[in-house]
């Protein structure tokens, strides 16, 4: 769906999808408190305009190069990976309208050729030769601990 306040068909839905990506497509980088801030600021106008329909998130994720590591991190990082999950959790937490969420997606894959993606797809958790990233271990706690 669109932004809160902008879309034009949530009143038909009973449930609210959103697939977003701040902190990584939009206020990326180190503009990643930023991006926390726009991301509530959605939110806030979504829980104003549907305050009792749940919310589901179908897709979030950052883009991770299997064990490049920067400190401080950078886009591409895996420690980026996992302060962009722990920010979007922070969020989706504020909020009991959200009901459900899942990351996009379990494992890398390719894609065809292009300056957007590194040799492929890299939001997913686990690398194209299936073995955990540090936010596989991010997700695990978040999924033992609720």
């Amino acid at each position: 769906m669109a932004a809160g306040g902008k879309d034009k068909c949530h009143q038909f839905a009973d449930v609210i999808c959103l697939n977003r990506y701040y902190g990584w497509y939009v206020q990326d980088g180190y503009q990643l408190i930023g991006a926390k801030k726009a991301f509530i600021d959605e939110m806030n106008q979504w829980m104003n305009t549907e305050p009792n329909k749940p919310f589901l998130f179908t897709e979030y994720g950052a883009d991770t190069d299997a064990g490049a590591h920067k400190l401080p991190s950078v886009q591409w990082s895996e420690e980026y990976q996992c302060e962009y999950l722990t920010m979007q959790h922070e969020v989706f937490d504020m909020f009991e309208a959200v009901v459900g969420e899942q990351v996009w997606n379990l494992c890398d894959f390719q894609t065809g050729e292009g300056i957007m993606r590194v040799d492929g797809n890299k939001k997913s958790v686990f690398a194209r030769d299936r073995q955990p990233k540090a936010a596989a271990y991010v997700l695990k706690e978040r999924w033992e601990t609720k």
